[in-house]
């Protein structure tokens, strides 16, 4: 006799594919098995929960119904059985962190190192990526942290500010802003800009700016890469706003003039899945990163 989690396993897959032979198949059963199981929960629920058509299966009424509950129990039951385990292994485990391509440079690998050495057999699977997609795939779960900026504006994800971060307009070193202490953004309105592609953090931080500052910027060119924008600008070809980082790898003949007035500095943050039930070694990362910035 299954279990309520394997009678939830099974009809979940069995409605995401909709096909008998395919569900059985990813399952390690055979079809005769899983129809006489689909039949038992059937009978149990009280209700026909397919449409069939041969070997495709469709869910009527009931079965959407029961479906959106089902993946609701199955949800609780992982996490139940996550929190069991993390009683029982509390150092193993395996974090998945997301994170901007410039904080690979110098944050990721701080924190990482710092963590490890009080927690040295949790695991990290680490992806890079623009600062939308990170959140989207922290919403949908397939990331359970990520640390971002600016801030996501979707509340599907819990924010935590960890630092603000001072920006700057990259410039060419013979560029007439190049000697200036700090530079209000406006007074580059003219300039052609070099930025990110739509989506990215930095792109999201100089449409704001400019917005404030009452100008369309004149972007030039655009790529996924913040030290491809720095090759760029000190090659002459345009202006950029970039964070000061901390252990900057910038090229010869660029300059960073920091940005004056308001916007000059953007907010870095770890984000989660707002309510949901993370394991011990994420919990634990977490308020480790939290509590290195506080």
């Amino acid at each position: 006799m299954p279990s309520h989690s394997d009678e939830l396993h099974l009809f979940i897959t069995v409605a995401e594919h909709g096909q008998v032979t395919a569900a059985a198949e990813e399952l390690g059963i055979s079809q005769p098995t899983l129809s006489r199981q689909l039949r038992r929960l059937e009978h149990a629920v009280g209700a026909s929960l397919f449409s069939r058509h041969g070997r495709r299966l469709e869910l009527n009424t009931n079965g959407e119904i029961y479906l959106e509950h089902a993946r609701r129990a199955k949800a609780e039951l992982d996490a139940a059985c996550r929190r069991i385990e993390d009683l029982a292994n509390p150092s193993h485990g395996t974090v998945r962190l997301g994170f901007l391509h410039s904080f690979g440079v110098w944050l990721i690998p701080r924190l990482i190192r710092e963590f490890r050495a009080q927690e040295p057999r949790v695991r990290f699977e680490l992806e890079q990526d623009a600062a939308a997609t990170i959140a989207s795939k922290v919403e949908s779960g397939d990331t359970e942290l990520a640390i971002v900026s600016p801030r996501p504006t979707s509340a599907a994800v819990a924010w935590s500010l960890l630092t603000p971060q001072q920006l700057a307009l990259a410039v060419h070193a013979d560029h007439p802003l190049a000697r200036r202490h700090s530079v209000d953004l406006a007074e580059a309105a003219a300039e052609p800009f070099i930025t990110m592609h739509p989506g990215y953090g930095m792109r999201r931080i100089l449409e704001e700016l400019c917005a404030t500052a009452n100008f369309q910027p004149h972007i030039t060119f655009e790529t996924s890469e913040l030290f491809t924008i720095s090759g760029m600008v000190a090659a002459g070809l345009g202006v950029a706003i970039m964070p000061v980082e901390q252990s900057p790898l910038l090229p010869e003949g660029l300059v960073q003039v920091p940005l004056s007035g308001p916007g000059s500095m953007r907010e870095v943050g770890i984000i989660w899945k707002a309510g949901a039930a993370l394991s011990r070694p994420v919990r634990a990362f977490r308020d480790f990163v939290v509590s290195d910035f506080a």
